[in-house]
């Protein structure tokens, strides 16, 4: 056995040792899919920005075959691979990837898939090519914005020996002409969940995607029908990249603001982790009760396309703007408490072209999107 196989039997065991790989058909698909087909260069995060990494480099199969996202595209062009390429590490926002297998396994399995699907986000194809594997190719449509990511990606399945309809389009609006589908996998992070997609499903179909929440993102399972979907969240946290036209914009200059900004100073008694970290049981709650907010981290901070902001430091907060962030999360965590500390997977989500809601099992809350 090569090193490459070797190297994906260690991360197919370790999946099935964590439980998050449970069915054979994707077990197979995992273990026989070369992933580095896909991600022949990609960005390590390093202290001094994002450095290249080739096949070339000494540790290039350890890590492709890590259980982590290999992030292929910074700024949403190939500049920054040029640039780091000739010049070292550089900085950047990442806008595509291929993702951490244990969440790609998880939505795959949450998908329950059969008949036909449409992915949102061809990305490098490597997801395309596990769907492929297990469905046939004629049942997988995969749609990317990027013309240069579509194109790599096709070139990439057709040397993994795989021919999935790849199509370069607006993923918001999905592909009615291949529509009605059995499931829609969003592998990008959507705002919300795009009217077409509710369309395009047919009825008892799902939709399975994550959600563009900076603060209590995670992953949605949905039945469709009638053009409604309604589901749960997923106990486990998924955060992906948004959707291009989902990107929040805005948000970056407001951080970037809130670093050095005057405002009301006063102790806490909420730590920051406990608001804004992922492991912690209120951040998805945070998020319902401050929807919209944006977070920045070292040190924390909150921001709001009102110019409201909050930063944390210690044990003491400063905030400033029409309404106080760090005030409202702090009456959140309140509530939550009173509430019996609901985690994520105590929520329902419906979701219709014109509303959509979160809603507390065993209550009649309700908080809109």
């Amino acid at each position: 056995m090569d090193l490459a196989a070797t190297l994906r039997e260690e991360l197919v065991d370790s999946l099935v040792e964590a439980g998050v790989l449970t069915d054979a058909r994707w077990a197979a698909a995992f273990r026989e899919v070369p992933r580095h087909v896909f991600v022949p260069a990609f960005f390590v995060a390093t202290p001094d920005g994002w450095a290249p990494v080739t096949a070339d480099h000494p540790d290039f199969l350890p890590l492709v075959y890590r259980n982590q996202v290999c992030v292929t595209q910074l700024d949403g062009t190939d500049a920054a691979w040029q640039r780091a390429v000739a010049e070292g590490a550089v900085e950047g926002v990442p806008t595509s990837s291929s993702s951490m297998p244990t969440i790609m396994a998880i939505m795959l399995e949450a998908l329950d898939a059969e008949g036909t699907v449409l992915e949102i986000g061809t990305g490098t194809g490597y997801n395309a090519a596990l769907l492929a594997h297990v469905l046939g190719d004629d049942a997988v449509t995969s749609i990317d914005v990027d013309p240069g990511v579509h194109a790599r990606a096709a070139a990439r399945l057709a040397e993994a020996g795989r021919r999935p309809f790849c199509v370069v389009g607006d993923g918001e609006q999905g592909h009615p002409a291949r529509a009605p589908y059995s499931r829609v996998l969003g592998t990008c992070a959507v705002s919300r969940i795009p009217p077409a997609w509710l369309g395009q499903v047919a009825d008892g179909g799902l939709i399975v995607t994550t959600l563009n929440r900076a603060l209590g993102a995670g992953l949605v399972r949905l039945e469709v029908r009638g053009g409604v979907g309604t589901g749960r969240v997923l106990p486990e946290d998924g955060r992906f990249m948004p959707l291009r036209a989902h990107r929040q914009a805005w948000a970056d200059e407001a951080l970037h603001r809130a670093l050095h900004a005057d405002g009301t100073s006063r102790t806490t008694p909420l730590p920051a982790r406990t608001a804004v970290d992922p492991a912690s049981g209120f951040e998805f709650f945070a998020g319902l009760a401050l929807p919209d907010v944006v977070v920045g981290l070292d040190p924390v901070r909150l921001v709001h396309p009102d110019g409201s902001w909050a930063r944390h430091r210690g044990a003491r907060v400063e905030e400033g703007g029409p309404r106080g962030l760090w005030r409202e999360a702090e009456d959140a965590y309140r509530r939550w408490r009173s509430l019996g500390r609901p985690r994520r997977h105590r929520f329902t989500f419906t979701a219709t072209a014109d509303d959509q809601r979160f809603a507390l099992d065993g209550t009649d809350l309700t908080w809109p999107l």
